[in-house]
């Protein structure tokens, strides 16, 4: 009843926006609707302002992300240096992301939102990014790193990526970008909106709509009972609108509405494959992932209010509430192998003679053991933030302070089924398991968290000191209900920016920084852990010339981890606990620049060129207190690599375009990297046992082209080729076992913009 309700009101506003839109004359057009508070709520606001900034901060703009039709934030963010993000499934769709270092797993350590709203499923109680906006329906992306430990919390570490969904147009607008492709890929983004005055205010509207289906690039070995092996692939759904209003008041004030849903139904597994197998045939899938699924929906909403009582005074308020569920059904383990149970990564390394991998491939008697992941999530909160200005013609403050009360919480309901599995690879038979009967735990936080930040401008000197403060509530209930516990934690993050304009075009910047990541209830309650802290130091320039037609900046930056917060559990297997790993170092070099050779010469054609590179020594500072072989960390020794953190990432690329078309091409670098604490190149844990999660990943260079033609004012036609050289490489060992990048990709597809 719900979604029918909101599909009926999406289809209201959306005809209500196009029909009243034709209200607003041509001089509405540039009215302030205040844009410049609005862009309070942003990380960086306004980019022209990037080199106000303090530290090190970037904004990818929906061009960006539109020029080679990305819909994966991994590839987006492969032109952000101090970015690392894991692919594991091709297609983007549960990344791992770090910042500067940070754990990657599951960009738990990041601090993601959407227009400045947490978007994690429970950014306290369970961060692990199974949920992310999708990149493709988005305006931009904003990533702050350094500075981000004051405003952004609770996981301040590493840095925050900000989201930045369709604004809603001043005018009418409309929007269709349809395209096909690889996998039978189908993918249409639309949206609808304007702005229009009334006697009552100023109204704003938009209805936006992103689908995408294919059939994965992998294929399933078929047995006698099993013919639906290319069935790889998802679909997804993802709608929002927003409605605003500026009512006719002294004082400008706007209240904006929000609403987004989101579903996926994917044919994923956590399940990859032996080392001889991938060097086969990397695209290929073991009949045992046969029943592997996962069915997610996440809902989002938010009401904001932004008032302006002076012109020195601007608040913010903001109520939001997320709700994400998700079964992953998935193949857990192997029973009855010759009498024996046996690990998937164990399997695939040859664990028993081979009789795991012979299980996995359907040739011979065993028991595939299936879980029904199933989880709940929820959060809610209010946040005020307020932005007051005052001071002289020689020193000008701004002072933003915020306080926000949030709670979230997840609970697990899952469950075992049993497929025996005969010496053929049919399945006779299956045994249901218990509902909640492998885990039906709760975790749950509330937190408080407040911040003071005062923007100091002396001159040609800014300076930003702050401080952030979070108190946590943390319950834990134990399975089934048998025990009980409660955790209190304080927060404490602090730090000062200091830039400095040496000219209209040149700013040196640096600072000091210390931030921190909240264990989970469950380690807090069972284990009595503490926060993970970092003291960040970063140093750098930016140039940009008059003209736009180069820019570039360096950064230097060291972070030192001290009670690093690491979680045995990799593939799903082990109890998913929080460990204290200890402490991690990571140090770097930044790089990037842009130049545009047609807007330096005058040509008649844009002619943009750009490079980013990241070089990142991230070490361990400590022998590894884990010995458990389900962790990635565990048997870690002191000055070893940190896991899946590239030492040299390099992107770079050029373009050539008119008004009327356009044409691009871009490469990506990345050097290989440990998949363990050990650092071993071979496939054995710490205990000396196999298991395919250990080992390296591979070096590798991918190169995407893309081109465009516009027919008329409002219709291009647009192609390209992701990965052109169909580059085969291992991007991961998590889950379970080497998997591969997505192999060459073609799409086509027509743009309407009116």
């Amino acid at each position: 009843m719900m979604r029918r309700f909101l599909t009926l009101l999406l289809g209201a506003v959306l005809v209500l926006a196009l029909a009243q839109s034709g209200r607003a004359d041509e001089g509405d057009e540039g009215k302030d609707s205040g844009g410049s508070i609005l862009e309070k709520v942003m990380v960086v606001g306004n980019p022209a302002d990037l080199e106000k900034v303090p530290g090190a901060a970037y904004v990818v703009t929906d061009e960006e992300i539109r020029q080679q039709n990305y819909d994966d934030v991994s590839r987006v963010l492969q032109k952000v240096p101090g970015v690392y993000a894991r692919g594991e499934f091709g297609f983007g769709l549960f990344p791992s992301i770090s910042l500067r270092g940070v754990d990657t797993t599951r960009s738990a350590k990041v601090t993601i939102m959407e227009d400045g709203v947490l978007m994690a499923p429970a950014p306290y109680s369970a961060p692990a990014a199974y949920y992310v906006p999708t990149v493709g329906r988005m305006s931009g992306l904003e990533v702050l790193m350094g500075s981000s430990q004051i405003k952004y919390g609770p996981h301040t570490t590493g840095g925050v990526i900000n989201y930045l969904s369709t604004p809603i147009p001043l005018k009418k607008t409309a929007y269709l970008k349809s395209s096909f492709g690889s996998f039978d890929e189908l993918r249409t983004h639309a949206y609808a909106g304007s702005t229009f005055d009334t006697k009552a205010g100023r109204f704003g509207l938009l209805a936006e709509g992103y689908f995408r289906q294919n059939e994965g690039f992998k294929s399933i070995d078929e047995t006698a009972d099993f013919r639906s092996g290319d069935d790889t692939g998802f679909n997804k759904r993802d709608v929002m609108f927003k409605i605003a209003w500026e009512p006719n008041t002294a004082i400008y004030q706007r209240f904006e509405l929000k609403y987004g849903s989101n579903e996926i139904d994917a044919n994923e597994t956590y399940l990859g494959l032996s080392e001889a197998d991938f060097k086969a045939d990397p695209l290929r899938r073991y009949s045992a992932s046969r029943f592997d699924n996962i069915d997610a929906e996440q809902n989002n909403s938010y009401l904001r209010y932004a008032v302006s009582p002076t012109d020195n005074l601007d608040v913010i308020m903001t109520f939001y509430s997320t709700e994400f569920k998700r079964n992953w059904y998935k193949l857990k383990d192997l029973r009855n192998v010759n009498g024996n149970t046996i690990g998937l990564s164990a399997a695939l390394a040859g664990a028993q003679n081979g009789e795991g991998l012979n299980c996995l491939k359907g040739l011979m008697e065993c028991t595939l053991r299936v879980r029904a992941n199933n989880r709940e999530y929820s959060a809610e909160g209010v946040e005020a933030v307020t932005y007051f200005r005052f001071g002289s013609d020689e020193v000008q403050h701004e002072i933003s302070s915020g306080i926000r009360s949030h709670k979230d919480e997840v609970r697990r309901f899952q469950w075992d089924d049993d497929y025996t599995q005969a010496a053929n690879g049919t399945i006779s038979g299956m045994t249901a398991g218990t509902p909640g009967g492998a885990g039906d735990r709760l975790q749950r936080t509330k937190a408080l968290a407040l911040f003071v930040q005062d923007t100091v401008k002396i001159g040609r000197w800014t300076l930003t000191p702050g401080v952030r403060y979070e108190v946590l509530d943390q319950t834990y209930e134990s399975p089934k209900g048998t025990s009980r516990g409660d955790n209190s934690m304080n927060m404490t993050a602090g730090g000062l920016g200091v830039a400095y304009r040496f000219s209209d075009s040149l700013t040196g910047f640096g600072g000091v920084h210390r931030g921190f990541s909240p264990p989970s209830p469950k380690g807090a309650v069972t284990k009595n852990l503490e926060e993970e802290t970092s003291t960040a130091f970063e140093v750098g320039a930016r140039y940009a010339n008059r003209n736009q037609a180069f820019a570039a900046e360096a950064v230097l930056f060291y972070t030192d981890f001290k009670d690093l917060i690491v979680v045995d559990n990799i593939g799903g297997a082990g109890s998913g606990d929080d460990e204290n790993f200890g402490e991690a170092t990571a140090y770097g070099v930044e790089l990037t620049a842009q130049y545009d050779a047609g807007i330096a010469n005058g040509w008649g054609v844009r002619n943009p060129w750009f490079v980013s590179m990241t070089y990142t020594n991230a070490e361990q500072r400590n022998d590894a207190r884990s010995t458990d072989a389900e962790s990635i960390f565990s048997f870690g020794k002191k000055g070893n690599k940190v896991p899946y953190i590239p030492e040299l990432q390099l992107s770079l690329g050029t373009g050539i375009e008119s008004d009327l078309w356009g044409a691009y091409i871009s490469g990506n670098y990345t050097s290989d990297t440990y998949t363990s604490a050990n650092n071993v190149d071979n496939q054995v844990n710490g205990n000396g046992a196999p298991d395919a999660r250990f080992g390296k990943t591979d070096s590798y260079f991918v190169a995407d082209i893309s081109a465009f033609y516009r027919i008329t004012d409002t219709v291009k036609l647009f192609g390209g080729v992701q990965n052109l050289f169909d580059k085969e490489y291992i991007v991961s060992r998590q889950p379970h076992g080497p998997r591969p990048g997505m192999p060459r990709f073609l799409y086509a597809g027509i743009e309407i913009a009116m």
